[in-house]
């Protein structure tokens, strides 16, 4: 494997390293493409676009803070190393603040809740970290190899950086608070990723070599550099392990609930749209014509199906929402309060 050299060494930091002038070039085009790339991917996240979000992903220039970060580690910059951090804090606070101000102009009725682009981005598990590490690996991989430079607009699509921050925005400002610290959870998770993989893969290259070949500042590096990032991946696997669990609980508990409101259903010819589970809650949607069925008769069959503990959430469509608290005998809708 062929160690990076004084000239790849000076590219690299050249990329990564933005400079501190707001005027300089650098940082102009990071801030310019940033406020665009939150625009389109609040926008995207706004009107369910798949394509516009992909779009504001090859935009996002987050990612050159993230891998100067590990840059600035591996060769132990410290002033280097404060700069693109704050970098990073910096622009994910802007992204937020944006998704916040796009959320104040047009959050719809539902608070977003049947939007696929905030559903996919509010439950992130241990899967999410290990395609991040993957995908942190090609990005500093294809930067340290300039041979396989045409990989990067992929490596933008499959990280996630800045629709995670729009959609903790806009959920904010439809008070989902678990939701969006759940969003900006996996913007976490992809940070830490590609930090703990870029500093791997600058150290297999041998990037502090070919820096002092080229005369740029190299301090010591200690292994409990290593041991801080390998410590924060843990640390992000904990809420990330938890959520793998919370989703295969819901996906489980939505399974049981299902024959249960379909025989529900049945004895008013109601029909079944949809039945789901978020948080331990069970949501159900129903279609049909008054008479409506009684919700109580559901509550009472998923509590005698092992389900007492779940909440359940009825929407009835041609009818109203009825909300029904695990260990209660009644139901109440939004006109009169959850109970």
């Amino acid at each position: 494997m062929a160690g990076v050299d004084a000239d790849a060494a000076r590219r690299m930091a050249g990329t990564l390293f933005i400079e501190r002038s707001w005027r300089s070039p650098s940082s102009t085009r990071f801030w310019v493409l940033l406020v665009l790339a939150a625009v389109i991917a609040g926008a995207g996240v706004v009107g369910d676009s798949t394509a516009t979000v992909i779009g504001a992903m090859i935009v996002a220039p987050l990612m050159t803070p993230i891998l100067g970060s590990a840059l600035a580690l591996v060769l132990s910059e410290r002033s280097q190393l404060v700069r693109s951090a704050l970098l990073v804090l910096g622009g994910a606070v802007a992204v937020v603040l944006i998704g916040m101000l796009l959320g104040w102009i047009v959050a719809p009725p539902d608070a977003f809740a049947s939007n696929s682009q905030v559903s996919s981005r509010i439950s992130p598990r241990l899967i999410d970290l290990l395609a991040a590490l993957a995908t942190g690996t090609v990005g500093a991989f294809a930067l340290v190899r300039t041979d396989i430079s045409d990989t990067l607009p992929g490596v933008a699509i499959a990280i996630s950086l800045v629709p995670p921050l729009a959609v903790t925005g806009l959920l904010i400002t439809v008070g989902r608070y678990h939701d969006a610290s759940q969003s900006a959870l996996l913007f976490a998770t992809n940070v830490a990723a590609i930090v703990a993989t870029g500093t791997i893969v600058f150290l297999a290259y041998g990037v502090r070599a070919g820096a002092q070949e080229a005369g740029m500042p190299v301090g010591d590096f200690r292994g409990r550099s290593i041991a801080a990032v390998v410590a924060v991946l843990l640390l992000i696997a904990v809420p990330l392990t938890t959520g793998t669990l919370a989703v295969a609980r819901d996906r489980s508990l939505a399974a049981q609930a299902r024959p249960v409101a379909e025989l529900w259903a049945e004895t008013g010819k109601w029909q079944i749209a949809s039945v789901e589970a978020r948080n331990g809650i069970v949501v159900i949607g129903v279609l049909g014509l008054p008479p409506q069925p009684a919700p109580t008769a559901l509550r009472t069959a998923l509590d005698r199906n092992g389900m007492s503990d779940a909440d359940l959430e009825l929407h009835l469509v041609g009818g109203r929402t009825h909300w029904c608290p695990a260990d209660a005998s009644t139901c109440s809708t939004p006109e009169t309060g959850r109970l």
